[in-house]
């Protein structure tokens, strides 16, 4: 695999990742509709008048969503970089972006309904973490309790977008608990809000287990980025969701998100100098990582 594939795929996930946090901007800023219901154009424009802020933020989203696309589309064209024929990843990260599309036209026409924003985020998701197992040329073949950690971080991130589209966010005041109570009466948004928080809480205490019996820096990494995310919607919800820590929040949430996979990816190769995705198929024997559990 030459240096320019890995380069493209590191460059579309870094775009993929502005991607999501731009999505939250929109989001926050209540700037969904900025374009209006047109779509792909904005306001009936290629190139709209830029006098609202509202249709800027959308714009500028819609202009990274088109950098993405030219960027996967390049990604599977079979003779960019030799070797690529062989790999289903950019094909899979094809199909995402193509998902994704839909869903951000259904998002724009249907006037952004929760369940459509969930799975836009979604979708997002899986396309950086597809981008980033191309990036590193590693096998998307993980061990069970790694692909339990990536399941937990992921239904936990769309766990957080249900409930800031839902209007839960407010639900729960104080922290750690919710309004006081260990587990809350106050209807079904504080509910929603609650098991949130439950998830990261659990996130948090799996990944600082999988964090003291590995010897690997990943692990460590994705503690701090939980422990930061944590940190970060604590104070998010003191001092009253102010948009600039909803956004860090969803900014801090992806690079979770992005930390858990490619530590789960890195989790499967050999502590030695090779490059990521050039080491060989065969584990050393004298490896001494120790795992999280007996899948790990």
């Amino acid at each position: 695999m030459t240096r320019r594939f890995p380069s493209l795929a590191w460059a579309a996930a870094v775009c993929t990742y502005l991607l999501i946090v731009l999505g939250a901007v929109v989001r926050i800023t209540g700037s969904g509709l900025g374009c209006g219901e047109h779509w792909p154009l904005c306001n009936g424009h290629l190139f709209p008048p830029l006098n609202d802020i509202g249709t800027v933020i959308e714009w500028s989203h819609r202009l990274v969503a088109g950098l993405v696309t030219i960027l996967v589309v390049a990604l599977a064209i079979p003779g960019l970089a030799p070797g690529v024929k062989k790999s289903k990843a950019p094909y899979v990260a094809l199909g995402l972006l193509v998902i994704q599309i839909l869903l951000g036209a259904i998002t724009v026409k249907l006037a952004l309904p929760a369940w459509t924003v969930v799975l836009h985020l979604g979708t997002a998701m899986l396309l950086l973490a597809t981008l980033l197992t191309i990036s590193t040329g590693s096998s998307p073949d993980l061990r069970r309790g790694s692909a339990a950690l990536l399941l937990l971080a992921f239904v936990t991130v769309l766990f957080g977008a249900l409930t800031a589209n839902l209007g839960a966010a407010s639900a729960c005041g104080g922290f750690p608990l919710c309004n006081g109570q260990v587990w809350t009466t106050a209807g079904q948004l504080a509910v929603m809000h609650w098991t949130h928080r439950l998830l990261a809480y659990s996130l948090t205490i799996v990944a600082a287990i999988w964090a003291a019996r590995s010897r690997r820096p990943g692990p460590a990494v994705v503690l701090l980025m939980i422990v930061l995310q944590v940190i970060v919607g604590a104070t998010m919800v003191v001092h009253g969701l102010p948009r600039v820590l909803q956004a860090a929040h969803v900014a801090v949430g992806a690079a979770v998100w992005a930390s858990v996979v490619l530590a789960s990816l890195f989790s499967l190769a050999p502590q030695n100098n090779e490059a990521p995705g050039l080491a060989s198929p065969e584990p050393h024997a004298d490896s001494r990582e120790k795992p999280v559990s007996s899948s790990w």
